[in-house]
């Protein structure tokens, strides 16, 4: 037994030593290609981004800084070096500013795409990174003669238009919260309850608009009334490159500030009728009123007011109480048989402000 088991150890070793496994390939270490890179052209410089890798091709952790290689692409012309044997660790948020030379810093818009290539110790590399798309030429003209108007829809910002643009650009409005309320507006009243509280407020906010002879204003309709805003403005031309959208913004716009204090009263109700009851009734004779509910944010309530049909146009008295009232409807029993009753209706708001007297209805009560 013991030369047998000798024996077979000697023939697995033979086969072992005889019967060589597929030779592998060196490993070249080569830098995974970067496949984020981003371009942002602010003024006459364009901003690179990227993340730098943390393996290479062999799925190997790369130890030491990586050399790279920038070039940039004029529409479809040849990739010329920007940048040659920079270094970043692995891993790291690389970035990169380039001062565009005049000729690709005038003319017209115009395509403009960078890569960024990672070498090993040998100056090899695995290929190029993702295209990142930029826009050579001259930036659009600064906005002038920005202003803003408060209005109870919004605010309505304008400005001087640019009749020498060379082609359509559009403006890019930058708004921020400067102030805001300490605390929460009161308790919304019974007719809303129920109803979400508003999201909180972005500080930052960016709205597009477009930009031409026929086209210089905005309604910015997502302000809040009791805050404070600044808003600059900036022109930005937009190509398509490949199905992607490129822009090349110019210079930001003086800033202007906007203080949103609510002085508008509520719309008018709309829809009032009024339904007389006769003197007959056990309650006695009374007219009901109804009306279209309003859809204001900020609504308390409403007054309710009358006069006789003999009064003069401008004889009207508040018959509803000093608090508004809650609902679309209100009951008046304080009517005379055979008398006619013109009706009124007006809507306040949280801060009190009043609107107009709704369209008029009127009513006869009937005699017994």
């Amino acid at each position: 037994m013991p030369a047998l088991v000798a024996s077979l150890a000697a023939a697995l070793a033979v086969s072992s030593c005889g019967t060589p496994g597929t030779p592998l390939p060196p490993s070249l270490k080569l830098p995974d290609p970067v496949t984020n890179l981003s371009a942002m052209r602010t003024g006459d410089q364009v901003t690179l981004t990227w993340t730098m890798p943390r393996k290479n091709t062999d799925k190997l952790l790369i130890q030491s800084d990586i050399p790279i290689r920038i070039c940039r692409r004029e529409r479809t012309g040849v990739c010329l070096p920007v940048a040659v044997m920079l270094s970043f660790a692995p891993n790291a948020k690389a970035a990169f500013t380039e001062s565009l030379p005049h000729d690709l810093a005038t003319g017209a818009p115009r395509p403009l795409t960078y890569f960024v290539e990672l070498d090993n110790a040998r100056g090899r590399s695995a290929g190029p990174s993702n295209a990142a798309p930029a826009l050579a030429g001259e930036a659009p003209a600064a906005v002038t003669g920005l202003s803003a108007q408060l209005r109870k829809e919004g605010v309505v910002l304008h400005w001087s238009p640019d009749e020498s643009a060379a082609q359509p650009t559009v403006i890019r409005l930058h708004r921020t919260l400067l102030t805001a309320p300490n605390s929460e507006p009161a308790a919304r009243p019974a007719s809303q309850q129920g109803l979400l509280a508003p999201p909180k407020e972005l500080i930052e906010q960016t709205l597009l608009a477009d930009s031409g002879p026929a086209q210089d204003l905005v309604l910015d309709k997502t302000i809040r009334f009791g805050r404070t805003y600044e808003y600059r403005a900036q022109r930005v031309a937009r190509i398509e490159i490949d199905g992607q959208t490129v822009e090349l913004p110019g210079p930001l716009s003086a800033p202007i500030h906007v203080e949103a204090i609510d002085t508008f009263p509520p719309a008018a109700p709309a829809g009032l009728a009024a339904v007389a009851t006769s003197a007959d009734s056990a309650a006695g004779p009374s007219i009901d009123l109804s009306w279209l509910p309003l859809p204001e944010p900020s609504l308390a309530g409403y007054a309710v007011y009358r006069r006789e049909d003999s009064a003069p146009s401008d004889g009207w008295q508040r018959i509803s109480a000093p608090q508004p009232v809650i609902g679309p409807a209100f009951h008046d029993p304080s009517v005379q048989p055979g008398h006619t009753y013109r009706y009124a209706v007006t809507a306040i708001d949280q801060l009190g402000h009043e609107s107009p007297h709704s369209p008029e209805a009127e009513e006869t009560v009937p005699n017994p």
